[in-house]
């Protein structure tokens, strides 16, 4: 399965970013073979949209997953339109432990958005 997750820096044990639109990285991780690469989040210098922007980036990327710390409303209703399942980090603290929480089923699914979105602020 193809996971997208928010983190601070390009590295799998980096601290992961709680924010998705506005989060450093997007990195692109294989559940099943443990690969993985960094992107840059193309929301994060955005000046409006970002989670929108990084939202398409992820349904680009045809992930089946994605996992950060928080979903906006457009962020959310472009994921949910594209069928990618979101997943809360909690208290994940590193790129490599939310993957890892992730596979056990330690994650909470998000079922709506999760903070009010940012209307262009940073």
């Amino acid at each position: 399965m193809k996971i997208l997750l928010t983190a601070s820096s390009p590295d799998i044990h980096s601290p992961v970013d709680p924010r998705f639109g506005r989060g450093a990285y997007l990195l692109e991780v294989d559940s099943e073979t443990q690969t993985w690469h960094a992107h840059p989040n193309p929301g994060v210098n955005a000046s409006g949209g970002a989670g929108a922007q990084a939202a398409q980036f992820v349904a680009a990327q045809q992930a089946q997953a994605v996992i950060s710390g928080d979903f906006g409303p457009n962020a959310f209703n472009a994921l949910q339109a594209a069928g990618i399942a979101m997943f809360l980090y909690g208290e994940t603290r590193t790129a490599q432990e939310a993957i890892e929480k992730f596979q056990a089923g330690l994650l909470e699914q998000v079922a709506a958005p999760t903070g009010p979105g940012h209307h262009s602020r940073r």
